[in-house]
């Protein structure tokens, strides 16, 4: 998905990365391992992508059996 919205905002890796302060390899594990990053570093790249972050509370079902 990352890879995919740098794409869509015209950046190659190498923009990301100077634009986050960090190497190419760096954006290259951020794409292809996300779940190592850490949520700062998503943060960062969240915020040059132009993306925004929302966090709500999930509806609870009302019927046990959807826990």
């Amino acid at each position: 998905m990352l890879r995919a919205l740098r794409k869509q905002r015209g950046l190659t890796q190498a923009d990301l990365a100077r634009q986050l302060g960090i190497t190419r390899q760096a954006v290259t594990t951020l794409e292809s391992r996300p779940e190592t990053a850490t949520f700062e570093r998503l943060m960062k790249v969240w915020a040059v992508l132009g993306l925004e972050v929302s966090l709500r509370a999930r509806a609870v079902p009302t019927d046990p059996t959807e826990w």
